[in-house]
């Protein structure tokens, strides 16, 4: 009975609270089969991923962002910070780097502990798996589960996802990688 009020309130609340997602999910088994020479580390690929669209999204809107990232402690927290500032420095294949400047407010990426307790980042640990399943559902042309976690992709789906300025989701809000 509590949970299924809880699930219910949480539903109700993942729908009316504005958000936007950008997932990106990358296949490691097959990015490494496929790039024998070239081996971007997975979750820095990721990062430079997600960087691209969500600048992107910040240019759409004439705003600025700032990027914050959930610890993985010591060494990868640093490795993840210098990814970070090599994509703020150098740009992409797609971002320029002038671009990069002017919508995000810093050359730091912020990482913070679990244990901090962010909104945010307790917010994407809630949507990562369901966001993951729809993404997965999408790309298999299956039907995304009907489950919990399922419930909460078909929100995403529906209205929380960002879309590019063709207006779809594939590529921008939803990004596969090989």
């Amino acid at each position: 009975m509590i949970e299924a009020r809880f699930n219910t309130e949480l539903l109700e609340r993942l729908q009316t609270w504005q958000y936007t997602v950008i997932t990106v999910v990358i296949d490691k088994l097959r990015h490494t089969e496929q790039y024998q020479t070239w081996r971007y580390d997975p979750y820095h690929y990721c990062l430079k991923v997600l960087i691209e669209r969500y600048v992107r999204w910040l240019q759409a809107r004439h705003t600025i962002g700032d990027v914050l990232a959930e610890s993985r402690q010591g060494k990868e927290d640093m490795r993840l910070k210098r990814s970070f500032e090599r994509v703020y420095e150098e740009g992409s294949e797609w971002v320029t780097p002038a671009l990069i400047h002017e919508h995000l407010t810093s050359r730091q990426l912020k990482v913070k502990s679990k244990s901090n307790n962010i909104a945010g980042l307790q917010l994407a640990d809630i949507i990562a798996h369901p966001s993951y399943k729809v993404a997965l559902a999408r790309r298999n042309n299956e039907a995304i589960p009907r489950t919990f976690g399922g419930q909460i992709g078909q929100i995403l789906l529906e209205s929380k996802y960002y879309r590019g300025p063709s207006g779809r989701v594939g590529g921008w809000g939803i990004k596969w990688l090989p």
